[in-house]
């Protein structure tokens, strides 16, 4: 027989996406809707430590979907890295009567909530990072909006570059995966890009390809820089000496982390909320929420964890070609 699930609890840990809130407003309304109870911990795994649990309603979530952020907050949490912390967390979560915890967050979000599946808790994981490395989904929330916001970014950028025929390097944020970087790079039309995954570039092609451009009378010369490859002031200094183009490097940073979510965030991240209180409902518990060919699907959250992502080389290549 299974456990009747009476209660259950939701936390955004780790790094800020947006859409995080739609998602949140979509597990407490939808659980309301099936007469569960909703806990909110607020500071992903550090709140839970601290006991930071709080009841929540219908009303709490309103007026939420639109903004950037977590209502719930967020933070690292060295402690829960622990066997002593994972356990204290385990109890705190049993204490408030939470059966199943929800976890938005990225992979280190979801190992600390694999974790806690070896003390007796159950847990539903959806994928909520700006840097799309999430490797059982091609959808994960807050890459939309951050990948829109850097596309703004860049284009004003160029248009400050064109007018002082500089060479740019901006850098994007993506952690060790370069999807950010490369689909910035296509959407805005750059020279070239900088990709953690392909493992080092070459400097003296970058310094012909920009000298090349000049002499075709190209006013300006875009590189999008991965923050996984980093570096991108000494880059700047090494072109400038080596070509004689004024460059500037600009690390657009926690800017791509901010403002209202797009509605692709805002509608993927609410079904994702749904599908988690579905499962819930289903009794099928330690799962990990994923998007796939036009499907909201689930994996175990062991064999989730396992698996590898690598940029697709097609898109790589396009990039190239373009």
């Amino acid at each position: 027989m299974l456990e009747p699930i009476h209660t259950i609890g939701v936390l955004t840990s780790g790094g800020d996406a947006p859409g995080m809130n739609a998602a949140v407003r979509a597990v407490v309304r939808a659980a309301l809707s099936q007469g569960l109870s909703v806990r909110g911990i607020r500071r992903g795994y550090h709140g839970l430590l601290r006991e930071e649990i709080i009841d929540m309603t219908g009303r709490d979530v309103a007026d939420t979907i639109q903004r950037g952020g977590t209502i719930l907050q967020t933070a690292r949490s060295e402690q829960m890295r622990t066997p002593e912390g994972q356990l204290k967390a385990a109890g705190i979560l049993k204490k408030y009567g939470i059966q199943v915890l929800v976890v938005i967050g990225g992979d280190g979000s979801f190992a600390g909530a694999q974790t806690l599946t070896e003390y007796g808790i159950k847990v539903i994981g959806i994928p909520g990072t700006i840097d799309l490395d999430i490797a059982c989904t091609e959808y994960t929330i807050g890459f939309d909006t951050a990948a829109n916001t850097a596309m703004e970014a860049i284009d004003k950028i160029r248009d400050t570059a064109t007018s002082h025929e500089r060479c740019s390097i901006v850098e994007v944020m993506g952690r060790d995966a370069g999807y950010l970087a490369l689909w910035c790079g296509i959407a805005n039309g750059a020279e070239c890009i900088l990709l953690p995954e392909d493992h080092g570039y070459d400097e003296n092609k970058i310094v012909e390809d920009i000298l090349e451009n000049r002499r075709r009378g190209k006013k300006h010369y875009i590189i999008i820089n991965a923050e996984g490859v980093g570096d991108s002031i000494n880059l700047a200094k090494k072109i400038e000496e080596r070509t004689g183009v004024e460059t500037r490097a600009t690390i657009l940073g926690y800017l791509q982390r901010g403002g209202s979510p797009t509605v692709k965030d805002r509608v993927y991240a609410s079904i994702m909320g749904v599908k988690a209180v579905d499962l819930i409902m289903q009794g099928k518990m330690n799962r990990v929420v994923g998007y796939k060919g036009g499907e909201y699907i689930d994996f175990d959250i062991n064999d989730a964890l396992k698996m590898n992502k690598e940029i697709p080389d097609y898109q790589v290549e396009v990039a190239k070609i373009l």
